[in-house]
């Protein structure tokens, strides 16, 4: 049997080898290095949706994409759909910040993959683990917030790479649309 192939519009090549990781030898999951237009809204699904369906269109090609954002509870939900922004501009130190003296630290890391065929409309897949703000940055490993982001009694960035895979809002978004995929064909 002939493996299907989907493509994977990131310029992040780590995120392509988890994803390849995590998906069957019948699926195969090729890089496509495009830089589309990402929206500015409040929700991430909107902002995969958009960025699904014009690759999809632009590129002619099935496609997937992927947005995450952190969201903390004592502010509202920010960064949010901003976390990129805000990390470049703010760090984890601006984070740690806003957050002197708050007792709620809570926070969820989300992840959308947003998959779309020519002529399609975009399908959505959400990932998400719940934790906390810590009130320092511990860890060297990982990338962006993960320093500050404690799921258990360990931040993802006193995690292995393996073992932060293993529970994080991106694994358990690509496994539902890896999982929907395989089950489409």
């Amino acid at each position: 049997m002939k493996a299907r192939v989907v493509y994977f519009v990131t310029g992040n090549i780590g995120k392509v080898s988890e994803v390849v990781k995590m998906a069957d030898p019948d699926i195969k999951i090729e890089q496509i290095d495009y830089d589309y237009p990402e929206i500015q809204v409040d929700e991430l699904e909107e902002v995969a949706s958009y960025g699904a369906k014009h690759s999809s269109q632009t590129l002619g090609k099935s496609i997937i994409v992927e947005d995450s954002g952190l969201f903390i509870d004592a502010l509202g939900g920010f960064p949010g759909p901003y976390s990129a922004y805000v990390f470049k501009t703010l760090g984890n130190e601006g984070i740690l910040k806003l957050l002197r003296g708050e007792s709620c630290r809570t926070a969820t890391f989300r992840s959308v993959v947003g998959y779309c065929e020519p002529g399609g409309e975009p399908l959505l897949f959400v990932g998400s683990v719940d934790g906390v703000i810590t009130g320092e940055m511990r860890g060297e490993g990982g990338f962006g917030y993960d320093p500050i982001f404690a799921s258990g009694e360990r931040t993802f960035g006193e995690m292995l790479l393996e073992e932060k895979n293993e529970i994080s809002h991106r694994r358990g978004a690509f496994e539902a649309f890896l999982d929907w995929f395989k089950k489409s064909g």
